[in-house]
């Protein structure tokens, strides 16, 4: 009688299947699950914040087509997930269509009393660090990684402690889409040490908390306030959630003589 070779999930960063740096594993439901270490977020913010500029620049009509390639390939392997695979699908090919709608909805072109023409743009925040509940489901995972790439930005992902093995697989599926490396990190391990060293990282732009955990969401607190960075919680509404996800520029053009 054979013995089942239990699978061995690795980190999802860069675009690459990497162990952690720690060589540490925890068991989830039959599974080795790497068990990321603060070494393992430094490299992961590193590529996102290389991998931002790139993304950032392509046309909101390119990262609709990517996005809608991601809803594309987890369709295609939708058996492997649960019964919530249908939501996530879904979650993508919305965000997907939010992306050359964000210019119109939130830019404006502003009146002035001069001979000049004043426009006000969104613009990535830059590198989004996502902080998951200990048992977030697939869904929730999907709409905090589609609408930071929506807006133009890269995420760096705490996945579900306890419930890892979704997001795992999400990034398995994310591996032979056309998302660029770099732009999606799936790291997963212990919350306790994930996340503030993902909290405190001074190339993190701006922080997604579902963490749901009020001791950890004051320490986000205390190290987002430290590093001058934003944070995000109870955004219902797609389009706040966008919104809160950019920044907005303003421009002058001289007119006339």
């Amino acid at each position: 009688m054979r013995v089942a070779v239990a699978k061995t999930y690795k980190l999802y960063v860069g675009g690459a299947f990497v162990r952690s740096e720690s060589g540490r594993h925890d068991q989830v439901n039959g599974a080795n699950v790497p068990r990321g270490s603060r070494k393992d977020v430094r490299d992961a913010v590193k590529i996102a914040r290389g991998a931002a500029g790139g993304w950032g620049r392509r046309t909101a009509y390119n990262r609709g087509q990517i996005l809608y390639r991601a809803a594309e390939a987890l369709e295609s392997r939708a058996g492997e997930f649960g019964d919530d695979v249908g939501e996530a699908i879904d979650t993508f090919v919305h965000y997907a269509g939010w992306t050359d709608k964000l210019h119109a909805v939130l830019g404006t072109v502003n009146p002035v009393a001069a001979p000049f023409l004043s426009m006000s743009t969104p613009e990535p925040t830059g590198v989004v660090a996502v902080l998951l509940g200990s048992s977030a489901s697939l869904p929730s995972l999907v709409e905090s990684i589609a609408a930071p790439l929506a807006a133009g930005n890269v995420v760096v992902v705490q996945l579900p402690e306890s419930d890892p093995l979704p997001g795992l697989d999400l990034g398995e599926v994310l591996g032979v889409s056309d998302i660029p490396a770099g732009v999606v990190n799936l790291l997963s391990g212990r919350a306790s040490e994930l996340v503030p060293a993902l909290a405190a990282h001074r190339d993190v732009n701006a922080i997604i908390d579902a963490t749901d955990d009020a001791e950890l969401s004051k320490q986000i607190d205390t190290f987002a306030s430290e590093t001058l960075k934003r944070v995000l919680r109870t955004e219902s509404d797609p389009l706040d959630l966008l919104a809160a996800l950019t920044e907005i520029r303003t421009v002058w053009h001289p007119i006339g003589a």
